[in-house]
Parts: C-alpha cells; structure tokens; sequence
C-alpha cells in the first residue's frame, strides 16, 4: 500500500473520479500544503486534495498521473474550471520520495513538460476535510452541475 496527494481543483469531483480507479483502495477528503498548521479552518496556501491510498501492484503512479491528466488542465495556474484560486491549484504530492520521483519523470517525458503547472512536491502537512465534504457527489449527485470534471468521466472506471 502507498500513500499519495492529489490536487485537482474541487476535491468533491476530484474524490468522486479517483476513487473508482483500479488498485486505489481509499480516499478521502482533504487539503495539503498550506502556509499554517491551523486546524480551526485557517486554510491559508492549501490546495483542495484526495489523500489516495493505493495498491502499487496495481496502480503505477504513472497511471495514476494519467488518471489525474484526464480531469485537469495541467496549463492552469490556480484554476481549474470555473474555481479561482490558490486552493484550486493542482499536485501530487507524498512522504515518499520515490513516488516523487516517479511523478516527475512523467511529467519530464512530457512533449509539453515546459507549460505544465503541475506541483510536484513533498507533503508538508495535511488537514482532513470536514465531514460534510467527504463524498459529496454520492451523497448529493445534483452537486455534479458545479464540478469541472465532466459526469462522463466520473464512472469511466466503475
């Protein structure tokens, strides 16, 4: 099992496509690498994220970067759809340097490498989302309406 963070824009579409991946084996809700550790609702410098547990057997993290290509404009700077902002910045993030690594290389065999804006970096911290962000789109599917991601690709691997 690894462990990994992904940025995406609105973590409820962004939740709702990863986990129905093949070899991912829990998600969940969250925000990663902002500028304080305050958990009173201080998210300052944090980008809306899916911590993504998953079985490398059978899961690369290049699929999982491919996955992730599929949902986001990887050109975008802090926008993703129509949300505006540092939160909505993308990135794969993790504790494990080889997983970096591997995210990296695929960025670098990227024909268009130098226009991606895709963070690549080590997990600095984490905050788990409140309750009423955790699978959102399941509990409330008429939400999809305000997701960037389109409904098509939300079931694409179920």
């Amino acid at each position: 099992m690894a462990v990994v963070y992904l940025a995406g824009g609105c973590l409820w579409g962004v939740q709702e496509f990863v986990k129905t991946l093949p070899g991912v084996i829990s998600t969940e809700a969250g925000r990663v690498n902002g500028s304080s550790n305050d958990l009173d609702g201080n998210y300052d410098g944090y980008a809306e994220c899916v911590k993504t547990e998953f079985n490398p057997e059978v899961v690369s993290v290049k699929s999982l970067m491919t996955y992730l290509f599929e949902i986001i404009d990887p050109y975008s700077i802090n926008q993703q759809g129509e949300d505006v902002g540092e939160k909505y910045r993308t990135g794969f993030y993790s504790e494990d340097s080889l997983l970096l690594k591997e995210a990296e290389r695929f960025i670098l065999e990227r024909d268009d490498k130098e226009r991606i804006a895709v963070e690549v970096l080590p997990l600095r911290n984490y905050i788990k989302s409140a309750d009423e962000h955790q699978n959102r789109l399941e509990r409330y599917p008429e939400d999809i309406s305000y997701c960037h991601i389109p409904p098509t690709l939300l079931n694409k691997y179920t």
